[in-house]
């Protein structure tokens, strides 16, 4: 999780214990002593609990966004932290004896090849779970709701998220904050990571399903029926960036993303549609828009079912302090429990 060799482990313990004794640690061929392991909890900045957790987390297989050419020490970092985050999540659950049952609302469809069978499956979506047709408030919220894991971590510059199956059942889906850190930008990566969950499209090539799942993204986010009431109509010749800006503001779709929408939707045409990223690009809204979405997208279901489990005293304060990978006393501090 931390990314060091054994090297950097000791470098890190100030040489408190050796390369050798680490390297046996590892093996299990020697077990540290209490002392030993607060060090190895301050390095690695973990809960001792940690080394004693029981409970095995297997993932399945990963569709990395951008990330196979990460290198293998990155690579491992990422997963290993989704790990140890989902190993605690599922005990809290366990304590509060929650279903994680995660039903596919999209399970029966065969496959998914075209924009119109995408559009199809995006409308099923909206009314198995209830979203109806206007703006979806919380994209974090709506999934967690849904019985899928979001996870944030930090990763290079060039990955996005990523998603998989926990223990063949559970559905999971990590979003890079380090890259991904507008609202906007945040709901549409996690419905694109919905969308690899979600459809038969793994006997597409890689293009074929990353412009299905961009697609996805949007008709979640916007209805079509919605857009062209937006845009005042079934075709347009132009479309000006204070209209998008509107758009983007109450819907948390980005300006980019909209323009794409209404070309898929034969709003405008493919042409405009270039010239308009065309200038987009000249005048480098590329990355950033010049209207932001003031939304805010927050996992915060574990937070709350700890404190729920707090409260209700099926854990103690050390308990809560330790499947949130804090000190007791990080935790008193930040939970207001000091005193």
């Amino acid at each position: 999780m931390k990314g060091y060799s054994l090297q950097d482990l000791e470098t890190v313990l100030e040489k408190k214990v050796s390369r050798q004794a680490l390297h046996k640690y590892e093996k299990g061929e020697v077990i540290p002593d209490s002392e030993m392991l607060g060090h190895l909890c301050n390095a690695l900045e973990v809960s001792p609990d940690y080394f004693f957790r029981d409970k095995v987390i297997s993932l399945g297989e990963i569709e990395y966004r951008k990330l196979k050419d990460f290198p293998a020490k990155e690579v491992n970092r990422i997963v290993e932290q989704t790990k140890d985050y989902l190993a605690r999540y599922l005990e809290l659950e366990e304590i509060l004896e929650l279903s994680s049952e995660f039903i596919n609302p999209v399970g029966d469809l065969k496959k998914v090849e075209t924009f119109q069978q995408v559009e199809e499956a995006a409308a099923i979506v909206r009314e198995r779970w209830k979203i109806g047709n206007g703006p979806i408030a919380g994209v974090y919220e709506l999934l967690e709701d849904n019985h899928i894991k979001i996870i944030e971590i930090e990763a290079g510059e060039d990955y996005d998220g990523m998603q998989t199956f926990v223990n063949e059942n559970i559905p999971v889906i990590v979003i890079n904050k380090r890259k991904i850190n507008k609202a906007d930008r945040q709901r549409f990566t996690a419905l694109h990571e919905l969308a690899h969950l979600l459809l038969p499209i793994r006997h597409l090539s890689e293009k074929q399903r990353e412009t299905l799942c961009h697609q996805f993204a949007g008709a979640l986010l916007i209805h079509p029926d919605v857009l062209k009431k937006e845009m005042g109509g079934e075709k347009r010749l132009r479309i000006s960036v204070q209209e998008l800006g509107a758009i983007k503001q109450e819907y948390g779709i980005s300006m980019q993303a909209i323009v794409m929408r209404a070309k898929d939707l034969n709003i405008i045409s493919q042409n405009y549609c270039r010239q308009f990223f065309s200038m987009l690009k000249m005048m480098n809204w590329r990355v950033e828009e010049p209207v932001d979405y003031h939304g805010c997208e927050v996992s915060n279901r574990f937070d709350q079912l700890l404190y729920r489990a707090l409260a209700q005293e099926f854990i103690s304060v050390s308990k809560a302090a330790s499947l949130k990978n804090q000190k007791l006393a990080e935790f008193k501090s930040k939970s207001l429990l000091a005193g």
